[in-house]
């Protein structure tokens, strides 16, 4: 398990007392993201949590979705999970048709898994229901506030670089919505 640093912020970011109350600028924007993040993810997974699709079951889906096919083994590393209750998982979730495991035919002790179709509607569903969402949303600011905001999304995706690099950035296309769009 790692240990997080939160001395080791950089930055404007230094002041971490600072950071919690809503009074700074710093304050405010964290909350924000923080509320903004918090409602995206209840709305699009609320309607999934309903038809059995667990919170876990999600993770499970979003880390397939971004490395691919998983062993067994590293799936219950990055689940944080005993290899026991990483197949239990698993096992509920292709009873649903969320994922499948199939074997290396080279070497049929490795057993991967796989997200099905049924995984891959179930996360194109969150997604969709998020991005409408935002949209609606973005549709009440004008044309002067949209780009206010792109810039300053354009300013938050520069800084995402600075901290963690180019490549921290790449392989989430599957989350974005096209550049441009909704931006009259």
């Amino acid at each position: 398990m790692r240990t997080i640093d939160t001395a080791a912020s950089v930055g404007a970011a230094t002041d971490v007392a600072s950071a919690g109350t809503a009074e700074t600028p710093l304050g405010r924007i964290v909350a924000g993201f923080h509320d903004m993040i918090a409602g995206f993810r209840c709305a699009g997974t609320g309607r999934l949590v309903k038809a059995g699709v667990s919170m876990t079951h999600m993770h499970v889906m979003w880390l397939l979705q971004h490395h691919g096919d998983l062993p067994m083994s590293r799936m219950a590393e990055l689940l944080d999970v005993s290899l026991s209750n990483a197949t239990g998982i698993v096992d509920r979730m292709e009873e649903r048709g969320l994922v499948e495991r199939v074997r290396v035919p080279d070497d049929r002790r490795v057993v991967l898994v796989r997200i099905a179709a049924g995984g891959v509607q179930a996360l194109e569903e969150t997604e969709a229901i998020k991005q409408d969402r935002l949209l609606a949303i973005l549709g009440h600011l004008d044309r002067a506030q949209l780009d206010r905001l792109a810039t300053a999304l354009d300013d938050i995706r520069a800084a995402v670089v600075a901290e963690f690099g180019q490549d921290y950035l790449s392989g989430h296309d599957h989350h974005l919505i096209s550049r441009g769009q909704g931006r009259d």
